[in-house]
């Protein structure tokens, strides 16, 4: 689990390692969604019966049909005490059940769910550990043999218990982790991503466009009005404005399928599209200027466009169309347009956008540098 960089990931070595330290033939990881009142399985390892799938869409049960998890055992746990795994059998006797008044073990007899569950799959025992995570019943680990192996005694189950308790301290780790990774690329005012997120997202998207032709576009948006909001109505409302926007932004984002909405820094925000053509990025650009321009704070966006789907020359890096999107949000923004300006599109590589970019590398406007990473 120490490899794993994801929440799935994660789960998948659990089982498998699990699977192999109580030698079972098959191993699953589930998560009780309270909300839903159901077990969903998370993976599946090992030998799988039919409509057992290694990484299931919806493989779910009601929590009813295995009480432990969300009645007695949860009870114990609740009141301080810790989780027990336990052995079920084909026949529904729980063999090495703990001794009368053992905290945390559940009553002799098998649950109907789990007996049900493993004459139908063909499987003569398993040994069903509670995940607990931060001091909650979180899921369960479960490990079964098939009809005719040796049946899980009470060693097995003392053992799995251990593994849970392990298997949970890799989850928690594994969420620190997608926490961390979360909080490094995104904004904390907008939930947008960040600027570190477009550099990276940019530099995939433009090795793909080196190597097939895949079509990058990239939307450079300044929120007009924000000094003035900040300045009469103060930041709380500016802050308002920023939240308001990039709300629009990802809103109108999602009519491209894969794109990247992020905020730069201040009142910069940009969009990134890689495959739709440059025609249908404009359409989306055009869409978030109108709406833009209807809130009820601020003064509208000023949107420039730079596509590799249209005549704007060799793009060999992510500098130089931040560039072109750069310059053709200038020209937006001191043109006071209610549309987007897109770079090739007046002259081919005569543009003006296109050779305000080109003067721009040695003579910045005053408005503001244009970027120079890479």
């Amino acid at each position: 689990m120490a490899a794993a960089h994801t929440s799935q990931e994660s789960v998948g070595a659990a089982a498998e390692a699990a699977r192999r330290a109580l030698d079972g033939g098959f191993a699953a990881i589930s998560v009780w969604e309270r909300a839903r009142g159901r077990l969903r399985v998370l993976v599946n390892v090992g030998e799988l019966m039919a409509g057992e799938e290694p990484l299931p869409e919806d493989e779910s049960y009601p929590v009813h049909d295995f009480p432990e998890i969300a009645e007695f055992l949860h009870e114990h746990w609740a009141a301080g005490g810790e989780p027990h795994a336990w052995v079920e059998t084909a026949d529904g006797v729980r063999p090495g059940a703990a001794p009368p008044g053992h905290q945390g073990a559940p009553p002799a007899s098998g649950s109907w769910g789990r007996v049900a569950a493993l004459r139908r799959r063909g499987r003569g025992s398993c040994v069903v550990a509670p995940i607990v995570l931060h001091g909650r019943a979180w899921g369960e680990l479960y490990v079964a043999r098939a009809i005719g192996r040796p049946v899980f005694d009470r060693d097995d189950a003392d053992f799995a218990t251990v593994l849970a308790s392990v298997t949970a301290a890799g989850l928690a780790q594994t969420e620190r982790l997608e926490e961390a990774r979360r909080l490094a690329f995104t904004d904390p005012l907008t939930g947008l991503g960040n600027r570190r997120a477009v550099d990276i997202r940019l530099d995939e998207a433009l090795e793909a466009y080196h190597a097939d032709g895949t079509v990058v576009s990239l939307v450079v948006c300044d929120l007009n009005g924000l000094k003035r909001v900040n300045d009469t109505l103060g930041h709380a409302v500016g802050d308002r404005l920023l939240e308001r926007f990039g709300s629009l932004l990802s809103l109108c984002g999602a009519m491209l399928p894969g794109a990247l909405v992020a905020r730069l820094g201040g009142d910069e925000f940009c969009l990134l599209g890689v495959g739709p053509p440059a025609d249908e990025v404009v359409r989306v650009a055009d869409e978030l200027c109108r709406r833009a321009a209807e809130l009820e704070m601020g003064d509208g966006v000023a949107c420039g466009i730079a596509s590799t789907g249209d005549p704007i020359g060799p793009v060999p890096s992510a500098r130089r169309l931040f560039r072109l999107a750069d310059a053709a949000q200038y020209r937006a923004k001191a043109a006071r347009s209610l549309k987007p300006v897109v770079a090739g599109r007046d002259g081919g590589t005569e543009d003006s956008v296109i050779r305000l970019a080109d003067t721009s590398a040695a003579h910045p406007p005053e408005r503001r540098r244009f970027r120079g990473r890479r």
